[in-house]
């Protein structure tokens, strides 16, 4: 078979490389690709968001399957798109993918459904949220109510905290349009986890339990980013817990979108708290997550191309994913000031040598090629993944990858995967 992903980031290099491996596969191209993806298959010079440029090009090179990594083609009618031309897409339509594409339509789905989640209130006037802020007071959770890049939730431990998130997010319209409508959410305290599961609109198939680390820095603190690492599997995941989830909020949600009318089939993955209440759900997103592809798919045993192909044929009734025993740590290599203002071009070093480990795999998200030299070219740069027999030797082998690789202003978390230690260990 023929393959297109489309999509640039460690995600889509991930996948690529995954389905690289599939018995199935003839050739994989990759739009737009990066120099980690080439390595498996041809790059394709078009934009993730130019549907209709994809469209054709996989009908003129006679593609069999299509896989969409990032969710703004999605949003945009990718999947429509392709079907109508007769194309099999991986991936849910632009009705279904609206459950990340509006946090609003999120939230009062679930609250329709009695799908475990914070409580929230919808907002489309700065002065409106403005006075439920002071009202309420306290810690809470701003959020624009369209896509913006991971980066649209603000937590906010203090009213003037809330009150400069809503600025920036209504009035310094720090994310466009996406941020019209604002949701302000009550705080949850706990441990976030991420759930994510294949569905062909009827069956539901769980992933490995993984967990990402949003904020940029050591110990969970500043600002949130696209994600700095993940591992996988996450022990704070436990087999009943996974159940609870699997049952109270995973199935409702895709019986609750054929409700709607709008049949979900693809990937979801739910962001999920699980607090002293039980497991809630703080978003929806409607692909894989990323960086927790990364360190699931070094453990997925499985032909991801069998399972894709049965997903969209509406076979997966009966399917169990296998997976390798051993643990897995993926830490994101980053440019100095992300998520902020970064510099790019830095020349990368040290990615030979790393990528000659046992057990380790470097995979590219912001690169690009200059005068033969991979360079950096954005915020999250490399998703360093090591697989080990426990949670400690896998962080130690991603560890020891990320010390071999270098440019100037690298940046990364020093703390990846030591959750799942103080977990392991019964701690918090």
């Amino acid at each position: 078979m023929k393959v297109l992903v489309v999509g640039s980031g460690g995600r889509e290099h991930a996948l690529v490389w995954k389905l690289s491996q599939s018995r199935l596969v003839s050739k994989i191209f990759t739009a737009p690709g990066n120099p980690g993806t080439a390595i498996h298959g041809e790059n394709v010079p078009i934009k993730a968001d130019d549907i209709h440029g994809l469209r054709d090009f996989a009908l003129k090179e006679g593609v069999d399957l299509t896989v969409v990594g990032p969710e703004l083609p999605l949003t945009l009618g990718i999947t429509d798109l392709f079907e109508k031309a007769g194309l099999m897409v991986f991936g849910p339509s632009k009705k279904a993918s609206v459950i990340e594409g509006s946090k609003v339509f999120c939230k009062e789905l679930m609250e329709r459904y009695g799908i475990p989640t914070a409580g929230f209130r919808v907002f489309e006037e700065p002065d409106e949220a403005y006075t439920y802020i002071r009202t309420v007071g306290g810690a809470m959770v701003v959020k624009a109510d369209g896509l913006a890049g991971g980066k649209g939730a603000i937590v906010c431990r203090s009213e003037d905290e809330a009150m400069g998130a809503v600025r920036l997010i209504m009035e310094e319209k720090a994310f466009g349009e996406a941020g019209r409508r604002v949701v302000i959410e009550e705080f949850l305290d706990g441990e976030e986890a991420s759930f994510i599961a294949f569905t062909d609109g009827r069956t539901v198939v769980p992933l490995a339990s993984s967990q990402d680390h949003k904020p940029v820095y050591d110990g969970d603190r500043g600002p949130n980013t696209g994600g700095m690492g993940a591992y996988s599997p996450a022990p704070v995941v436990t087999d009943t817990l996974r159940d609870e989830i699997l049952h109270r909020i995973m199935i409702p949600a895709v019986r609750a979108m054929e409700g709607e009318g709008r049949p979900y089939r693809g990937i979801l993955y739910a962001g999920i708290m699980i607090t002293k209440d039980g497991p809630k759900v703080l978003e929806f997103n409607c692909r894989f997550g990323d960086p927790e592809t990364q360190p699931l798919v070094v453990r997925l045993r499985d032909d991801l191309l069998d399972v894709m192909v049965r997903t969209v044929e509406g076979r997966l009734q009966g399917t169990e994913l296998e997976w390798d025993e051993r643990a897995s740590v993926c830490v994101v290599m980053a440019s100095k000031g992300y998520p902020g203002d970064y510099e790019k071009g830095k020349v990368i070093e040290g990615l030979e040598r790393a990528d000659t480990l046992p057990d380790v795999v470097v995979f590219h998200a912001g690169t690009s090629l200059r005068d033969g030299k991979v360079v950096t070219s954005g915020g999250r740069v490399l998703g360093v993944t090591g697989l080990g027999g426990t949670i400690e030797e896998a962080i130690e082998n991603t560890y020891r990858a990320v010390g071999m690789i270098h440019w100037d202003g690298a940046y990364y978390r020093r703390d990846i995967g030591m959750k799942a230690i103080r977990k392991s260990a019964g701690g918090n």
